[in-house]
């Protein structure tokens, strides 16, 4: 009974809980994770509704396409234990992985994996619910390497949370996850040419420090918010820069961040048709006794190897993802179907349990 920790993960969709359409739409936006938050998109005055329309959406819709996260309130908050019984007890066998906020340390960690391991045995959950972490204060950043090794079984991915975490630093920024042309150097003076201003990344140093422990853990480092949705090349410039350190996905605030996010996190076809010739060139040359051989002017061994294995395997979630997309039937007709707001929930046995229907791609 694991989590699974190579979930695909690309695109994660955020939904406020309190939002009822866009709760009804996610599912079939194209998102590999639909996370339903409960905590920073919802008011305090509506957050309790936001509770009972989770619930009510995990329990009546359809989530056998993308993988299912909910965002519980800080554990700083009175709303936080309520979000973590109450969706657990009730939909907790619709549910992959708890994101908890502002992750400070290790405690954080266990407070909600105690808490999941006494829900689950009590309502009878056949899956182990995962756990992933925003990374978003600078004592979280100072913490993050006890944060990645504080439970094992359910830890799944770390998210870097930039707007929190920016507020945590005081740091100097105009957008959500962009680029701020006062984090920059000019070339020195010089009386014959006219001084040229080079940008620089502030959030290089948060983005990097995430991917390396992740990485030593056996975590997903994935990317937050980019707050401007009107701007795709900001935010195809800011998938990029995480994908280059190594991160998997990104966040989408919006449903149009979604093809973006997939597009920049799926391999394209001419870096797999050069790793295929990675992958044959070096058994080749394994054939041969070689551990190493020269492909198109250019030394390969055994860590072009690795790296070719990596992308190969992301490569194959992602067919199996397609595939089981494809394979599944299309939903029952509800006619004029809308996700209930009222209290009373629909009995246990009126929709089948995650376990029964078409798995997400691991």
């Amino acid at each position: 009974m694991t989590p699974k920790k190579t979930r695909l993960h690309r695109s994660e969709l955020a939904v406020p809980g309190s939002n009822v359409q866009m709760l009804e739409k996610a599912p079939t936006l194209g998102a590999d994770i639909v996370m339903l938050d409960l905590e920073d998109a919802v008011a305090p005055d509506d957050k309790e509704q936001a509770r009972v329309n989770v619930i009510d959406a995990l329990r009546e819709l359809d989530w056998s396409a993308p993988s299912v996260s909910v965002r519980i309130n800080g554990l700083d908050t009175h709303y936080c234990y309520r979000d973590i019984v109450d969706v657990v007890e009730q939909a907790g066998d619709q549910i992959d992985a708890i994101v908890i906020p502002k992750a400070s340390g290790a405690g954080d960690v266990h407070l909600v994996a105690t808490l999941l391991s006494q829900i689950e045995p009590a309502v009878g959950l056949q899956r182990k619910i995962g756990l992933t972490v925003l990374i978003e204060t600078a004592i979280g950043m100072v913490n993050v390497d006890e944060i990645a090794r504080a439970c094992p079984e359910r830890m799944e991915a770390m998210i870097f949370g930039v707007a929190d975490y920016a507020a945590s630093v005081q740091a100097r920024t105009t957008s959500i996850g962009g680029v701020d042309e006062s984090y920059s150097v000019l070339t020195n003076a010089d009386e014959a040419a006219e001084r040229e201003r080079h940008w620089g990344d502030q959030w290089h140093y948060p983005l990097a420090r995430i991917a390396v422990t992740c990485r030593a853990h056996g975590l997903r480092p994935i990317d937050g918010p980019f707050g401007d949705f009107t701007d795709p090349e900001g935010y195809l410039s800011a998938a990029r820069r995480a994908a280059a350190l190594g991160y998997e996905g990104k966040w989408a605030i919006h449903p149009a961040q979604i093809e973006l996010a997939n597009e920049v996190f799926t391999p394209d076809e001419h870096l797999v048709e050069k790793t295929r010739a990675i992958i044959a060139a070096m058994n080749d040359a394994a054939a041969e006794g070689k551990g190493a051989v020269s492909l198109n002017g250019r030394l390969i061994d055994a860590a072009s190897i690795r790296m070719a294995e990596n992308l190969l395997a992301k490569l194959e979630q992602i067919e199996r993802r397609d595939t089981e997309e494809m394979a599944i039937s299309e939903p029952p007709h509800r006619p004029e179907f809308a996700i209930s707001s009222a209290t009373a929930k629909r009995p246990p046995s009126a929709t089948p349990s995650r376990s029964s229907q078409a798995s997400p791609a691991p």
